[in-house]
């Protein structure tokens, strides 16, 4: 299947295949914070090409969704300046992760991570028995979408608010190259 994808290439220590976004991907922004001239410099804007096939995916669900902006807090981040060059990393030294904060929809309605999830450390993420408290209308369109993309497997890590105090804010969906497990949490 050929996507179209706009991007220009980038170049960042650790990434295999660096990128940064120019256009939507499968019609849905994914964008940090700040203006265009910030995000064109921004190191976090950059993502690696096996990331944007995974969002390119996940857009489909979030279309569905009405969704029409991810804003995030980061994809890429710098390694140490002890890198290697030319050693690929992992995660978001990898360029392989997304801290997805901000769901923006179609009407202008912001489904915000930190907000409306509504979650607590330990508790059940998606399935039986998973819910939000107070189950919010906000709350629980953030639960199905993102159990809509578990279900989907696009990603092989996905950290929820429900994991640990630093995930409170964001969903953290990642692909971890040549694996086929799956962790939720």
């Amino acid at each position: 299947m050929r996507r179209k994808i706009q991007t220009r290439p980038a170049r960042a220590l650790g990434v295999m295949a660096p990128l940064r976004l120019i256009g939507p991907l499968n019609g849905v922004y994914f964008r940090g914070e700040g203006t265009d001239e910030a995000r064109a410099q921004s190191v976090h804007e950059i993502v690696d090409c096996r990331l944007v096939l995974a969002l390119f995916d996940m857009a489909s669900i979030l279309k569905r969704h009405h969704i029409v902006e991810v804003r995030h807090f980061s994809m890429y981040r710098l390694p140490p300046p002890s890198w290697p060059p030319g050693k690929v990393a992992d995660r978001h030294l990898g360029a392989l992760a997304i801290d997805a904060g901000r769901f923006l929809k179609k009407d202008g309605q912001i489904l915000d991570v930190d907000r409306h999830f509504h979650g607590a450390i330990g508790a059940k993420t998606c399935g039986p028995g998973a819910a939000p408290k107070p189950a919010t209308a906000q709350a629980l369109a953030l639960r199905a979408l993102l159990c809509e993309i578990v279900a989907d497997r696009l990603f092989n890590v996905v950290l929820t608010p429900n994991y640990n105090e630093p995930h409170k804010n964001h969903f953290h969906l990642e692909v971890t190259a040549g694996k086929r497990w799956l962790l939720v949490h």
